[in-house]
C-alpha cells in the first residue's frame, strides 16, 4: 500500500522499532503540520492509507472528496471528532482504531501536580541565577483531590493521590462516580462542591461534542484562591478564554496545562505563558517511547491486517466488502 504519515514534527516515527513492520509498503512521512486543504490534498493525492497521530490532522468531507485513492485511515488511539466518520463511510474509506496505555499521561499529570504545588520550575530557574529558597510550596498530604472522569487515567491518578495521603473524590457521569465508589473513593455530592472544595482538580474527560466547553468560567471561579487545576486531556474541555479569565480573577490560584487549542507551537505571547502561576508543557502526556511503540505499533498492525484482507478494529464496519 501507499501509506502517508503526516505530523511527525518530532521526526521520531521512522526511528521506532515498530516502523520496520511496514517494510515492503511505500511509506511517506511528513515532518511538519499543515492545515491548508490544498496542501493536504496534494500530499495525500496518491495515498491509499493514512496513519494519523492522534488529532493532529483533521479529515473532513471536503478533504475526502479530493482523495479518490484513499481506502484506509489508521488512527493511533481512538478515532475522535477530528475524523468525519460519516463522510468516510459514504466514500468507502475504512477507519481503524488503536489503543494506548494510560501510564505515560498519568505520570505526566502527577509530575505537573507535584511541580506546580512545590514551584519546582521557578525554584530551579532561580537557583541557576544564584538565588536560594525563593518559594514556599504546598504539600499534597491531606488535601482534597478532585478527578473529573474516573476512567483509565483518572483511576491511576486516584491511586497516586491515595499514596500521597490525599482525600480523593471523583465527578462525572453516574458510571464514573460509581466506579470510584466501588474502588473505595468518594463521589463528589455535586458539581458545585467538586469545584468549591477540591484543592487540586485534574481533568480526564474525553473530548466529544457534548463535552466541548464543559468546564465553564463559573465553575473555575468557584475554586479556592490557592487551588490548582490540571489539564492533560484536551484544551477544548474548558470554555474558550475561561481559564485565562479565572486565573486573572484569582480563582483558581494555579494551573498546570499540557494541551492547547492550537498545536503545535504556542504563541510566545499567549496569556498562559505570561502568568507566573501557570505551568505549561508542550503536550507531553503521551510523548514517551513505550507509549509511542504501543500507539504506532497497533496502528501499523491494523494497516497490515487490512492489507491482508483481515481488517480488525474497524470503527465503520459497514464499509467492508464494498467494491
Amino acid at each position: 500500500m501507499r501509506i502517508a504519515i503526516p505530523d511527525d514534527y518530532q521526526n521520531v516515527i521512522q526511528k521506532l522499532d515498530c516502523f520496520s513492520v511496514l517494510q515492503g509498503h511505500e511509506v511517506t512521512v511528513y515532518h511538519d503540520t499543515v492545515s491548508d486543504i490544498d496542501q493536504l490534498a496534494a500530499r495525500f493525492a496518491d495515498a491509499e492509507c493514512l496513519v494519523l497521530t492522534r488529532e493532529r490532522t483533521r479529515i473532513t468531507a471536503e478533504l475526502l472528496e479530493r482523495l479518490p485513492k484513499l481506502k484506509l485511515i489508521s488512527q493511533t488511539g481512538k478515532a475522535g471528532e477530528h475524523i468525519d466518520l460519516k463522510a468516510c463511510t459514504a466514500r468507502g474509506v475504512a477507519v481503524v482504531e488503536g489503543f494506548g496505555s494510560p501510564v505515560a499521561p498519568a505520570e505526566l499529570t502527577w509530575a505537573l501536580i507535584m511541580a506546580s504545588r512545590r514551584h519546582l520550575v521557578q525554584s530551579a530557574q532561580d537557583m541557576k541565577q544564584g538565588k536560594w529558597q525563593t518559594t514556599i510550596g504546598t504539600a499534597l498530604h491531606g488535601q482534597r483531590l478532585g478527578i473529573w472522569s474516573y476512567g483509565k487515567i483518572g483511576k491511576m491518578i486516584a491511586g497516586y493521590g491515595k499514596a500521597f495521603g490525599m482525600r480523593v473524590w471523583a465527578w462525572g457521569g453516574e458510571k464514573s462516580r460509581q466506579a470510584a465508589i466501588a474502588d473505595g473513593f468518594e463521589a463528589a455530592p455535586s458539581r458545585e462542591a467538586f469545584f468549591r472544595e477540591s484543592d487540586v482538580i485534574s481533568l480526564h474527560i474525553r473530548l466529544l461534542a457534548a463535552t466541548r466547553g464543559i468546564v465553564t468560567l463559573q465553575d473555575l471561579q468557584m475554586m479556592k484562591p490557592d487551588a490548582l487545576i490540571t489539564n492533560t486531556s484536551r484544551a477544548e474541555l474548558i470554555a474558550p478564554g475561561a481559564l485565562e479569565a479565572a486565573l486573572s480573577s484569582g480563582r483558581p490560584g494555579f494551573a498546570a496545562i499540557d494541551v492547547y487549542e492550537q498545536e503545535p507551537m504556542l504563541d510566545p505571547d499567549h496569556p498562559l505563558l505570561q502568568m507566573p502561576n501557570v505551568l505549561c508543557t508542550p503536550h507531553l502526556g503521551y510523548v514517551e517511547k513505550n507509549g509511542y511503540e504501543l500507539y504506532f505499533g497497533t496502528a501499523f498492525r491494523n494497516v497490515l491486517d487490512f492489507a491482508a484482507g483481515t481488517p480488525k478494529n474497524v470503527a465503520n464496519p459497514e464499509v467492508l466488502g464494498k467494491a
